[in-house]
């Protein structure tokens, strides 16, 4: 169960040029502060997507937390990794809750997420009885970098309507202050550098309350007005939220939570047209994780591609475990391959502590409280990094894996389907059911590039095809934040998370 590790060494610090194995451990001190750095490594886009998605972030730590163990147990120890919070949901998320505000909405998205949990289980299964080459086969390079990339750019929408307007200029310049963080400190800081910019941007939002005064916003569900002006509940129409003067934060919420009790909790409920908008993010999940293994593997001199389709599976069982009670999805987290490559040590024993870390963390309603006071305007300078970032993985798996674009199978449906994305272009099924933006372009470059590639195969092939089983897809994925997307990524981070 890979449980149960040998001390390396005295249990000190190993010499320059060791390592410490997956099955081996330093002092318990020793390695519950490694375990401290990874806490800190995964906090950020943890605690930040759930608060994007609209999910109790106090719920995403703590289910982070058991969704770690989970992994772990099903690798049998042989890939130390976290699970965090997935920032692949975002965009299905918010087409879920653009398309109705009712009390059953987080019902709703919850139930989707947990579906979608299922089917990269089963993914994960098959993979495994088949072998990591299905994977190469059905997302070849173009279509995983194309997913990526639209899964972050088609979320252009959600800062530019959500939350860039409710603080232009806070979101500015804390835009701003991560930038400089990013590129002038080069080590741990440059890493959490999207965690200190979201610091500095609560403690300006603060700052201004005091100085300048209540700022004059559209806050998302709040002061709902219809056409005549008058107070509107969520369901009667044309009942819209409108600007009105408000503290950038308020402590109310902090104020009355207690400090020890459980997070906020509730049942997933399930409808199809939500399952339908979310379901794209598999797709990411399966290229993150397979990017993940390998990048693991290469650290440790391990030949970890048997264990892909059992990393895929343990990932599944996590999004569905932590979306069963209202959680928000996980994801392998390459932050925290980042902190094994500075490091060198590999020991799961750190990963256990860290996830029992996170689960402490999650008993305490007060410090939920205080993360969910976010201001909009904050999030707003953060998210269109992280979303940037997202979508330029994808053309990062596209330069890493030679695609060419001179061939018209790989370019024209991953351009359409960029261009859905990006739109939100939506496209009506029937009065109950419609396919738009992320969802909807992601089955136009799945479905178009392997229609194409078929016919070209017919038809003698393209002169320029790039190949349609092709590399494995590297680098990171769509989880969540700063660059990069392997251990060999930019400061700022590996996956899309912070």
């Amino acid at each position: 169960m890979g449980i149960g590790w040998k001390v390396h060494g005295d249990g000190g610090t190993p010499p320059p040029g060791e390592v410490v194995a997956p099955d081996e451990r330093l002092s318990w001190p020793r390695t519950a502060g490694i375990g401290a750095q990874h806490v800190v490594a995964m906090f950020g886009a943890t605690f930040v997507f759930p608060l994007v998605m609209g999910l109790d972030p106090n719920l995403a730590v703590m289910m982070s937390g058991v969704a770690t163990i989970l992994f772990l147990l099903i690798v049998q120890g042989r890939v130390p990794s976290y699970l965090g919070t997935s920032a692949s949901f975002v965009g299905g998320v918010f087409a879920i809750r653009a398309g109705v505000d009712t009390a059953r909405t987080d019902a709703w998205v919850t139930g989707a997420i947990l579906v979608a949990g299922g089917v990269l289980a089963a993914c994960g299964v098959l993979i495994h009885l088949l072998g990591p080459r299905l994977i190469h086969r059905v997302f070849p390079p173009v279509v995983t970098g194309a997913v990526v990339m639209l899964i972050g750019f088609g979320l252009a929408f959600v800062v530019a309507d959500t939350y860039w307007p409710q603080d232009h200029w806070v979101a500015l310049i804390t835009m701003t202050f991560v930038f400089l963080v990013m590129v002038v400190f080069r080590g741990f800081v440059g890493r959490v550098a999207v965690l200190v910019g979201l610091v500095f941007g609560y403690a300006l939002s603060w700052v201004l309350d005091r100085a300048a005064g209540p700022v004059t916003s559209v806050l998302p569900g709040q002061n709902l007005r219809d056409a005549a002006g008058r107070a509107c509940a969520p369901e009667g129409p044309y009942c819209v939220a409108t600007a009105f003067p408000h503290d950038r934060v308020s402590f109310d919420g902090v104020r009355q939570a207690d400090w020890f009790g459980l997070p906020h909790m509730h049942a997933p409920d399930f409808k199809l047209s939500a399952v339908l908008l979310v379901l794209p993010a598999v797709i990411a999940l399966i290229a993150e994780n397979t990017g993940h293994v390998k990048a693991v593997g290469e650290m440790t001199r391990t030949d970890l591609d048997p264990l892909i389709g059992r990393a895929v599976f343990a990932d599944g069982v996590g999004t569905v475990v932590a979306s069963s009670v209202g959680g928000s999805p996980t994801t392998t987290y390459a932050e925290n391959i980042g902190v094994m490559a500075a490091t060198r040590i590999y020991s799961t024993a750190a990963y256990y502590l860290a996830a029992v870390i996170a689960i402490l963390f999650g008993l305490c309603p007060k410090f939920g409280a205080l993360v969910a006071a976010t201001p909009g305007g904050v999030l707003g300078g953060v998210t269109v990094i992280l979303y940037g970032m997202i979508g330029l993985l994808g053309a990062k798996i596209w330069v890493e894996n030679r695609v060419d674009f001179a061939d018209p199978v790989n370019m024209v449906p991953v351009g359409a389907g960029i261009i859905l994305a990006l739109g939100p272009v939506v496209h009506e099924i029937n009065e109950d059911f419609k396919l738009e933006g992320i969802a909807f372009g992601t089955i136009v470059v799945l479905v178009g590039y392997h229609l194409l590639r078929s016919i070209s195969d017919r038809l003698g092939g393209s002169a320029a095809a790039a190949p349609a089983g092709g590399a494995p897809p590297s680098g990171g994925t769509a989880s969540g934040g700063p660059p990069g997307g392997t251990a060999e990524a930019a400061p700022a981070g590996g996956d899309a998370q912070p």
